[in-house]
C-alpha cells in the first residue's frame, strides 16, 4: 500500500505560477512511474503529466510548455510546477501511481482575480 499526499494548491492569479507536491510513503518510490491527474468541477478527470522511473516526461496538451513535472527520489516526492496559469487550470490535482490505483486525495487549484 502508498500513501501519497498532495501539497501546494491554492488561489493564484490568472498568469502567476505553482508547485506542486506529492509525498509517497514507502521505500519504493524510486521503482513507481508517476502521473499528476486534475478534475475541474462537474468535469471528468483528465491526465495532465506523467514521469517514468527513468525521469522521461509526458504532458497534456493543455499543460505543454506550461506544466513541468519532476522527481527526487530521494525525498520521495514528485512535482508539478505550473506557469502561465489560466482560470481553466482550476481544478483539483492529483497524485497518482501510473498503472496502479494508488491516489492521493488532490489538492485545489484555483484560478482566478
Amino acid at each position: 500500500q502508498v500513501q501519497l499526499v498532495e501539497s501546494g494548491g491554492g488561489l493564484v492569479q490568472p498568469g502567476g505560477s505553482l508547485r506542486l507536491s506529492c509525498a509517497a510513503s514507502g521505500s519504493a518510490f524510486s521503482l513507481y512511474e508517476m502521473d499528476w491527474y486534475r478534475q475541474a468541477p462537474g468535469q471528468q478527470r483528465e491526465f495532465v503529466a506523467f514521469i517514468s522511473r527513468s525521469g522521461r516526461t509526458n504532458y497534456a496538451d493543455s499543460g505543454q510548455g506550461r506544466f513541468t513535472i519532476s522527481r527526487d527520489n530521494a525525498k520521495n516526492t514528485v512535482y508539478l510546477e505550473m506557469s502561465s496559469l489560466k482560470p481553466e487550470d482550476t481544478a483539483v490535482y492529483y497524485c497518482h501511481v501510473s498503472g496502479k490505483n494508488y491516489w492521493g486525495k488532490g489538492t485545489l487549484v484555483t484560478v482566478s482575480l
